[in-house]
């Protein structure tokens, strides 16, 4: 099954392919990056989606459970353990 992309111009201007409902844009995630902290190891969705629901910060995301944050539309398995380690790193953890 093949997915047809659709051309799409974001705010800025940028061109990009998309085959999905997401608008974000993908030169405006690398420019949007963070240079330092716990966003700036996550993938472009994890990121965008946990700074969509205002946690930005490891004081934040340590008031949610694991399963909770899963549960976030953009947030996979994979992005768990970098979570966690940010955590650990600064004396916290995920919510019981």
């Amino acid at each position: 099954m093949t997915v047809e992309k659709s051309l799409r111009v974001c705010k800025k201007g940028h061109k990009y392919y998309k085959s999905s409902d997401c608008p974000s844009c993908p030169t405006c995630d690398k420019e949007n990056k963070p240079k330092i902290g716990f966003l700036s190891k996550l993938s472009s969705p994890a990121r965008n989606a946990l700074v969509y629901e205002g946690i930005d910060t490891l004081q934040v995301l340590s008031k949610y459970t694991e399963k909770e944050i899963l549960k976030i539309h953009g947030i996979g398995p994979a992005s768990l353990p970098i979570m966690r380690a940010s955590l650990e790193e600064e004396g916290l953890s995920f919510k019981e």
